[in-house]
């Protein structure tokens, strides 16, 4: 374990200590390791006696249909192919307490399934993670301040565009849609994120 998460992790049990529930954020762009971390962290904080459980921003992905009757299908992942709204309501009745059901994108599929994970009454911390849960534009500005502890994760841009290639290799696209998919949607989301997200209490450089 690193010197920064071993501190990560032992503000999170600190902050914990009052009994209500935590919500730790981890932000970063697509490709980053995002999920790594919040699972990492779960797994950890679940080994030492917390109850906790993730949360993936995917999950409020758009559904497909709806983007591309909007012309926007080839800009899925981009800010505005989000519910943020169900996002945002979501976030809160998780801060509020009690249990929470929450949709799970499957990515083999492409589309969110509703209410496919539960967030039970007993785990105390709630590990959200997803691109752009500290962005400061439009409503996401508005998911920091729901927060108690905040992270960001941002490799260079060379390593997040290795991984993306990586990725869409594994899901069986050709050259030509990886690139069109890496250079003109992840790649500038990415850079948004890395530029216009709030500063976090912890950053991590790769992960």
């Amino acid at each position: 374990m690193t010197p920064v998460l071993d501190d990560l992790i032992t503000q999170i049990e600190r902050r914990a200590q009052d009994g209500a529930r935590l919500l730790v954020g981890v932000a970063g762009p697509p490709g980053a390791g995002k999920s790594t971390l919040a699972d990492r962290l779960h797994e950890t904080l679940t080994e030492r006696g917390h109850r906790s459980a993730v949360l993936p921003m995917d999950g409020f992905h758009l559904d497909n249909a709806i983007l591309e009757e909007r012309g926007d299908i080839a800009r899925k992942g981009a800010p505005h192919t989000f519910d943020i709204r169900g996002l945002d309501d979501l976030l809160r009745a998780i801060k509020a307490g009690g249990e929470v059901f929450t949709p799970v994108f499957d990515r083999d599929r492409e589309l969110a399934i509703a209410a496919a994970r539960c967030i039970a009454a007993e785990d105390r911390i709630v590990i959200a993670e997803g691109n752009y849960l500290l962005l400061q534009q439009g409503r996401w500005a508005s998911l920091a301040d729901l927060f108690d502890l905040t992270v960001m994760v941002a490799p260079p841009i060379s390593e997040l565009e290795r991984r993306l290639v990586a990725r869409w290799t594994h899901y069986g696209l050709t050259p030509a849609q990886i690139d069109a998919k890496v250079k003109s949607n992840d790649l500038p989301n990415g850079r948004l994120v890395i530029e216009c997200s709030r500063t976090a209490d912890f950053t991590f450089d790769t992960f």
